[in-house]
């Protein structure tokens, strides 16, 4: 252990810049023991959370020790001294503090000691630290509802990933360091307390009539950011698991109801998961509990799972199959967590996407397990794999694994990519690797790290041996050989699949996928990645063999692939899309497959139609093909009848509509479009069916979303009708179908005046259903009045307007995914950085979510200007959204090029196909 010229050593823990907050980092210079950061924070837990975070607007003064936990050394340090004893003899002198410093920066705690410490001695540092309760949803914070009789009630709950624990009690607040926690939480009588572990005794608090002590028992080690408390009068639903876990559901008492799907649906995913890891759930219970105020979507903590209402709670009377289809993947995927993140946790945040690709992933499998007929590893297809294309193919992407340090850092890559792009790898690795043998790899990593960390090395080990014991894998070739291609460099490549004359060979070659190669780009890095190869053709059609054929390898700069059909007969590679990769093939094999479709759609796999869809746009957009290619294949969308194709292409050609809404040209866009959904909408048409199959239910919502934003006559005046008549009676819950609802709300907003507006927001202040509230916030931005989505914006940022922090994020995006607010959004945020994010915190999400909207149709060399000076004189205080404006203006850069280049090209195909924007005179 180094020692100064003074004989001393320094105690370094991290400090946040508020003298309340106290955490710990991963630093070089921590000089303490693991082993002493682990009691330290047993005993931080145990003594400080007890003596009185329930301070600020829950609870008076708790000053007294209670003698149940005295002669234990929990006692909290006399005073405000800070001491350093051994833990071994408490009663000695201990070691003196010369002086506490403290670093902002690194949020780093120094204490100075008189003299060194033994190696291998444990040691208790004792100080006296005060938590307060804050409104910004992170650290220990209070949240706020109104009950049945209109009056406010309080809660306290904790919201501690990634860095946040620091903020509650003083602790090294680091995945790494993992320890065992004993909490104390002083309560109310009337309301009650729940923490990771199962409550195992109460008390009084002396000297506090009214008051009580809930002691919890002691938790298995974990991370000190899946600690969690919650102090409440909710109400709660309870079952037995089959492996004889407690599984609860937590409501506020009017929305208890709305927990039962959730209740069921997660005590059958908990037994499932339990089966597939073929690891037992290591705790007694678990508890599910819906927050009114929550900033992201869930928390995993350990026993004790945080949610938003809407990821939560579901109304069938109200609330949509959507809202249910988000309840079951949100609730899968911190079950989820429990085994892949609390049981074997990533060493470092660089790691973060061993959490939540595979978390992400899972909840796909989890869902499909509870709900089979939702097809859900289809919708995997368009939900994640598309959404993360579209973002991994810019220059200014991240790799999945990812150095960071500053909080600001670890919070920014809680991102598309690491949610997105993880899930997308597994779901590619399980299918090279065969179910069999990536499940065995994942047992066997998991029962060997149990209750201890790894890094993606760790996983990669693993799996291979079972790959090899399987022969599923080549013994000279591992997981990791593959994988850090996948990982350890950003993007994706385009395979090119170009076929001899005669058709019965074809060369692959392999390149990164970019929309736009800068010029000036000083990234010198060679992209190749270890590419699975699956292909079928037209004359066998099987597109059940999903395991590779051969590999595109790393060093590989083409291969050559035989025994293909002639030139008169197509080939498709990547089965199923279970490649994380785009596939581009010379023009001949594109015509052989437009035209198929047109003839017989159905003989090709759905996903592949999807895949060929979603291809053929991005490699457009990106010039590698002409657009007139995807839009004569978007042809044969007229005979498609399913969901998955469809999903994917509204969501490519809205970037079509989204740079032409604004040009003169537009007509001819939507005439053509329009023309799209005709039959769709005939077959599927304005009324639900909540008989339908759950993905038909889908189905139709897409399409009707679409129809009504393009003005199809029948879409409007049913919408403004079915609203126009809940005004006439707006207690009734059946004059519009939960499906139906977002779309007729904010059709109807959108044609309606002051009075539509200010009816959907009473509706919504009086709405006990958080799905239900959400889907009114959204809908509120779909006016087409400046004055009223200005007023709404600036509500979006007044504490007392009725607008949730929680929510702003989804106001301020419904206004600026709005063609009529898009500028304003833009204008207010950039007006306004310091004021937003003084008033939102920071947070995870909330800064690169407003940046990305505010953006995202920008295609303008004055509004690139605006980005590049934005991003300058606010580079000190960008916070967590400096890549999200990286990635900004990247995108503008691309819609500037993209109109010049491609907009001519689609206005003379529409021209050519009958949809003219050209105006003739007689």
């Amino acid at each position: 252990m180094p020692e100064s010229a003074q004989s001393k050593q320094i105690l370094t823990m991290e400090m946040n810049e508020s003298a309340a907050s106290v955490s710990f980092g991963k630093k070089n210079d921590c000089y303490i023991k693991r082993s002493v950061a682990m009691l330290l924070t047993i005993l931080f837990v145990s003594s400080l959370v007890a003596t009185g975070l329930l301070v600020y607007y829950l609870a008076p003064d708790v000053n007294q020790t209670s003698n149940n936990y005295r002669g234990r050394g929990l006692e909290p340090a006399k005073g405000d001294a800070t001491m350093v004893v051994d833990a071994e003899n408490r009663n000695g002198k201990g070691v003196g503090i010369v002086k506490q410093t403290y670093d902002n920066q690194r949020q780093f705690y120094h204490a100075h000691l008189q003299q060194p410490l033994t190696k291998g001695r444990r040691y208790v540092l004792s100080m006296k630290f005060t938590g307060y309760l804050n409104d910004q949803l992170h650290g220990f914070y209070r949240s706020s509802y109104k009950d049945a009789t209109e009056k406010e009630r309080w809660l306290a709950v904790t919201q501690f990933q990634p860095t946040d624990a620091r903020r509650a009690f003083p602790c090294f607040d680091e995945p790494a360091m993992k320890a065992t926690f004993e909490v104390f939480l002083a309560r109310e009588t009337d309301m009650s307390a729940i923490s990771n572990m199962p409550k195992i005794n109460t008390w009084p608090v002396e000297g506090q009539q009214g008051w009580i002590w809930d002691h919890f028992n002691t938790s298995v080690p974990m991370s000190t950011y899946l600690v969690a408390f919650l102090v409440s009068d909710f109400s709660s639903k309870e079952v037995t698991t089959q492996n004889g876990v407690s599984f609860r559901t937590w409501a506020r008492e009017t929305a208890i109801n709305q927990a039962n799907y959730s209740l069921e649906i997660g005590s059958k995913i908990l037994t499932f998961f339990e089966d597939y890891f073929r690891i037992p759930y290591p705790l007694p219970k678990q508890d599910m509990v819906a927050i009114p105020d929550f900033a992201a979507g869930a928390m995993e903590n350990w026993g004790l799972i945080t949610y938003r209402e809407t990821a939560m709670l579901y109304d069938p009377k109200v609330s949509s199959a959507y809202n249910k289809q988000w309840v079951a993947i949100v609730v899968a995927h911190e079950l989820a967590h429990q085994w892949f993140g609390n049981l074997v946790t990533p060493e470092w945040w660089t790691d973060l996407w061993l959490n939540e690709g595979f978390a992400s992933f899972m909840g796909y499998v989890g869902t499909n397990h509870a709900e089979p007929k939702w097809q859900m590893m289809e919708q995997f297809i368009v939900i994640d794999l598309h959404k993360v294309f579209r973002l991994d193919c810019l220059e200014s992407s991240h790799p999945i694994s990812i150095p960071v340090g500053h909080p600001d850092e670890i919070n920014e890559i809680f991102d598309t990519i690491s949610y997105s792009k993880g899930a997308s790898i597994i779901w590619m690795m399980k299918f090279f690797l065969t179910e069999a043998t990536f499940r065995k790899g994942l047992t066997n990593y998991l029962n060997t790290r149990v209750y201890a960390n790894a890094e993606q090395d760790d996983l990669w080990d693993f799996l291979t041996q079972a790959a090899h014991q399987d022969l599923t894998l080549a013994k000279d070739v591992t997981v990791k050989t593959i994988m850090d291609t996948w990982t350890l460099q950003m993007g994706y490549p385009v395979v090119k699949v170009t076929r001899s004359a005669d058709g019965t060979s074809a060369t692959v070659t392999q390149e990164r996928f970019l929309l736009r190669k800068d010029a000036n780009s000083t990234d010198t890095h060679v992209y190749r990645w270890w590419v699975p190869l699956s292909y079928t053709t037209q004359a066998t059609a099987d597109f059940s063999k999903t395991a590779p054929s051969r590999w595109l390898s790393k060093t590989d700069s083409k291969i050559t692939i035989q025994s293909l059909p002639d030139s008169r007969q197509w080939v498709i590679f990547n089965v199923q899309e279970t490649g994380y990769y785009r596939v581009n093939y010379d023009e001949n094999n594109w015509k052989l497959l437009i035209e198929h479709l047109k003839v017989d759609h159905t003989t090709i796999h759905v996903n592949n139609r999807a895949q060929l869809i979603d291809d053929a746009l991005n490699l457009a957009q990106a010039g590698q093909l002409s657009y007139s290619l995807p839009l004569d294949l978007a042809a044969y969308l007229k005979r498609e009848t399913s969901y998955t194709p469809w999903a994917t292409a509204l969501d490519n050609l809205k970037y079509i509509h989204k740079l032409f809404s604004r040009t003169g040209a537009y007509g001819a866009l939507k005439d053509f479009m329009l023309s799209l959904l005709e039959s769709l909408y005939k077959s599927v048409g304005f009324q639900d069916s909540p008989a339908d199959p759950h993905i038909d239910q889908h189905k139709r919502v897409k399409m009707l979303k679409w129809a009504c934003k393009l003005g199809n006559e029948d879409c409007v005046t049913q919408s403004v009708s079915l609203f126009k008549q809940w005004m006439m009676n707006p207690k009734s819950d059946s004059i519009i179908s939960p499906n139906l609802k977002d779309v007729v709300y904010c059709t109807a907003i959108a044609a309606g005046k002051n009075k539509e507006w200010e009816f959907a927001w009473n509706q919504y202040l009086n709405s006990n259903v958080g799905s239900e509230k959400s889907r009114i916030l959204k809908a509120l931005g779909c006016s087409k009045k400046i004055w009223i989505l200005s007023r709404y914006l600036e509500m979006a940022f007044i504490e007392a307007s009725g607008i949730r922090k929680q929510d702003v994020v989804q106001v301020f995006e419904s206004v600026a995914l709005n063609d009529v607010g898009r500028d304003m959004a833009w204008t207010y945020l950039r007006d306004q950085w310091h004021n937003i994010t003084d008033y939102m915190g920071g947070g995870l999400y909330t800064l690169p979510r407003m940046i990305k909207s505010a953006t995202d149709g920008m295609s303008k060399e004055l509004q690139l200007d605006e980005l590049k000076k934005f991003q300058s004189a606010k580079k000190d205080h960008l916070r967590t959204a400096k890549r999200a404006i990286a990635q900004a203006i990247e995108r503008t850069q691309n819609n500037i090029e993209w109109m010049n280049k491609n907009g001519p090209v689609i206005i003379q195909w529409l021209a050519d196909n009958g949809y003219s924007s050209e105006l003739r005179s007689n």
